[in-house]
């Protein structure tokens, strides 16, 4: 339940907006809109190329904002097309509005997971340089959507 007085959530508004980012993001690195909506993937070489040219140590708070908003976009946009995820709203009442978006998808058992993809960023950032075929396999293994191997259990 949101707080009394907090902000109501608007997820079509949330969804629309984060669609659009990646899009723009695609387009701007110089992926077709067309390309990147029909596979996602198509994204992942020229955002490696342009993450790993951005110099990092030289980021502002601003800066870190930005790139943790571009990046969040393209992790859930890649869930939702690849894994046919879809946006939820959560209670949270450590969180000043009382809510927080998250990613809600059926595992490879049929059993229903949730991920914030802040946390997948968050988590990324914490190893750099960042990898974003390590960022989007360590939320699909999250999830439980990647194919388990001989040792996992």
């Amino acid at each position: 339940m949101v707080r009394a007085g907090a902000p109501v959530p608007d997820l079509k508004r949330w969804i629309e907006e984060g669609r659009q980012t990646v899009i723009d993001i695609a387009d701007m690195l110089g992926v077709p809109p067309a390309a990147y909506t029909r596979d996602p993937m198509t994204l992942i070489p020229a955002l490696q190329n342009y993450v790993s040219r951005l110099p990092l140590d030289q980021f502002e708070q601003s800066d870190w904002g930005t790139l943790h908003s571009d990046l969040m976009s393209y992790v859930s946009d890649f869930l939702i097309q690849t894994h046919g995820a879809r946006w939820i709203v959560v209670d949270d009442s450590t969180t000043p509005r009382g809510y927080r978006y998250v990613i809600e998808v059926e595992d490879r058992d049929g059993e229903s997971r949730k991920i914030d993809p802040s946390d997948v960023v968050m988590a990324e950032f914490s190893k750099l340089p960042i990898d974003i075929t390590r960022m989007l396999s360590s939320a699909e293994l999250t999830l439980r959507l990647a194919p388990r191997t001989s040792g996992d259990e």
